[in-house]
């Protein structure tokens, strides 16, 4: 359904339903109990987010960024995400939401090759915005949004280049190869320390978003480093395990770990010393600007095909300023 401009305000104006709060519907279904579901016939533009994983603070951050830019923009959401980050999981739900012919689709691909194919066929009746990762070729799509993660991940080391002035090993801990954002966040990483001589970098090893796998790494690789300076954990679940691994390890102090997001968890290792610093992104953003671009792109307006996002660098002697409290990402909306 394309809408022109004059069709948008007018059912922006007769809207009066209000937009539930964050998780009022069936997360993986796509059931939502504050409105019809996507392409539902109500005349009211539809628009459909995929998360990338339910449950993650940082997706729920921005599905309260899709709630608020739809309710003010008069448009109904519908909510769904894989239980898992796995693009096995997260394709029958593309699927799913696709043969529903949603005016919009918000997604977070789980991988850049396996979702190319599904999200291309969902473009021929749907507008896509890619909000956070990518695919290979995302030219079908209206806009991608997603914070600078190349930058995110030089300035992961910046910081440990502060924290540990003397130099040393550094090791990485990602998700899994393939996720558009973390690869960016590593490759940053690996460029930044690749101009200074003073540090070692050991390598880059994935923990597959499980804590405990972390956790592991974090133990093993003492034993084989045992000089060990600082970790760069590049999401919520690898920045937990890399906590637990370091506590584990007794060496809480003596290994400066910078965390990538800034979900409770990560706070919680901040405020006990357990991390250094963590980098907050903005997935409120992400998500309220996915909405725009795929509003503007229904009406024909023309869109932008690529939005960066920043992030924050928070500290626990920044944590509770009011910046450092506006960058911590939220549990429920």
């Amino acid at each position: 359904m394309r809408l022109n401009r004059s069709m948008t305000i007018l059912v922006a104006a007769l809207a009066t339903t209000g937009l539930a709060a964050c998780g009022g519907g069936d997360a993986d279904t796509g059931d939502d109990s504050e409105g019809t579901q996507a392409g539902g016939g109500s005349g009211t533009p539809q628009v459909a987010f995929i998360q990338g994983v339910i449950g993650d603070n940082f997706y729920i951050s921005m599905e309260c960024g899709v709630r608020a830019a739809a309710e003010e923009l008069g448009a109904e959401v519908s909510v769904q995400g894989p239980q898992r980050w796995d693009p096995a999981l997260q394709q029958p739900i593309v699927t799913s939401v696709a043969a529903n012919d949603p005016d919009a689709i918000l997604i977070a691909p789980n991988d850049v090759t396996a979702l190319q194919r599904p999200l291309e066929d969902a473009a021929e009746n749907s507008e896509v915005v890619l909000v956070d990762t990518t695919v290979e070729d995302p030219s079908f799509a209206a806009s991608a949004i997603a914070s600078d993660n190349i930058g995110g991940g030089a300035a992961a080391f910046e910081a440990i280049q502060e924290l540990v002035p003397d130099g040393g090993q550094v090791l990485v801990i990602d998700n899994q190869p393939g996720i558009s954002t973390s690869d960016d966040r590593v490759q940053g990483f690996e460029e930044a320390a690749a101009q200074d001589d003073s540090f070692e970098y050991v390598g880059v090893e994935y923990a597959q978003n499980q804590p405990a796998r972390a956790a592991s790494i974090v133990t093993s690789t003492l034993q084989r480093y045992p000089d060990l300076k600082a970790i760069f954990a590049t999401n919520i679940f690898s920045a937990e395990g890399a906590a637990t691994g370091i506590e584990q390890a007794g060496v809480s102090g003596e290994v400066q770990v910078i965390g990538f997001d800034a979900g409770p968890a990560q706070v919680e290792a901040l405020q006990d010393g357990t991390l250094q610093a963590i980098i907050a992104q903005q997935p409120y953003d992400i998500g309220y600007q996915g909405v725009e671009q795929a509003l503007m792109a229904l009406e024909g307006e023309e869109t932008e095909a690529e939005i960066q996002t920043g992030f924050t660098i928070v500290t626990a002697d920044t944590l509770e300023s009011e910046e450092g409290q506006a960058a911590l990402y939220a549990s429920e909306c």
